[in-house]
């Protein structure tokens, strides 16, 4: 069988049937591709073991985008995509090796990117003001530690968000809907910020025109790119030399709700993620929780 038209059924079979996002299946067909033209894949029979594993010998000695070898997280992706391919041939009653044979290299434990609570109350109190900008920069902020959103799905939310009730649908990765809660802060931010709106755009965030030459122009819906710009402008103004992302609220939404005693699969559900494995990288905060009731409470009667 052809391995090109097995590749494009694949793709086509994991944005249609599976849902995936089509910045997903992109990726999928760049690795496989990848994987095709480096070990001359013509027919479903030229994927043995043998080449795989010479494939993942050569990918560790590539150069990463940032200099020094392939990270071994973006080495696992193309394993994941060429694993994912083998589950789909099985499916389909192809002859090829197992998927299970392909193990991901093992990662070192990832860590977070965290602000303490000083820098996230100063953050937060470095967009105050007046104005459309700081109107909208305030709620933004506000409603990502709210929310714990990803930055993409605070850019897709529209403007008839409904303020009456504490909670919005939004919808995340391989397009899943879920409820995030809004607090009293987060409503009472973005109900100022749309009161001062004067366009009829639909989307909730929007850039802001300046008056002159773009005066004619209607504003339009912001980018993931602009708003970690505008994160990263307050977060200097408010004096933090770190690294802040949107992402970086997002770690600090999830850490606030397990350290005051939220269970990991409630996290796990309001941060919209798939797997429980991904989000045990907050472990670290019901690790420190543990430790401090085993001081409190073992050995009183000894």
């Amino acid at each position: 069988m052809d391995a090109a038209t097995m590749k494009r059924q694949f793709l086509e079979y994991i944005e249609i049937e599976r849902g995936r996002a089509v910045k997903t299946v992109e990726n999928y067909d760049h690795y496989l591709t990848r994987f095709m033209e480096w070990g001359q894949i013509k027919g479903l029979g030229d994927i043995t073991e043998e080449k795989i594993r010479e494939f993942r010998l050569w990918l560790n000695r590539q150069q990463g985008t940032a200099g020094g070898a392939m990270k071994r997280r973006t080495q696992n992706y193309y394993l994941i995509a060429i694993r994912a391919f083998l589950k789909f041939l099985r499916k389909r009653g192809m002859e090829s090796i197992s998927p299970e044979r392909i193990e991901l290299a093992k990662l070192p434990e990832r860590s977070l990117d965290l602000i303490t609570d000083a820098e996230l109350g100063r953050l937060l109190k470095a967009a105050e003001g007046t104005d459309q900008r700081h109107l909208r920069d305030k709620a933004m902020l506000e409603l990502l530690f709210s929310t714990g959103l990803r930055v993409s799905e605070l850019c897709a939310l529209n403007s008839d968000i409904d303020l009456s009730r504490d909670e919005v649908s939004v919808r995340g990765k391989g397009d899943k809907v879920r409820v995030v809660f809004l607090s009293p802060s987060a409503k009472d931010a973005v109900a100022r910020y749309l009161k001062a709106r004067k366009d009829m755009e639909e989307a909730l965030f929007v850039n802001i025109l300046t008056v002159g030459k773009n005066s004619k122009k209607a504003p339009t819906r912001l980018t993931p790119r602009s708003v970690e710009r505008m994160i990263k402008t307050y977060a200097a103004k408010a004096g933090i030399t770190k690294k802040v992302t949107p992402h970086v609220l997002r770690h600090s939404f999830a850490t606030d709700l397990l350290s005051n005693g939220a269970d990991l699969r409630s996290v796990q559900a309001l941060l919209g993620h798939a797997s429980i494995n991904t989000t045990q990288i907050y472990t670290h905060v019901t690790d420190a929780h543990l430790r401090e009731v085993h001081k409190k409470f073992h050995g009183k009667n000894r």
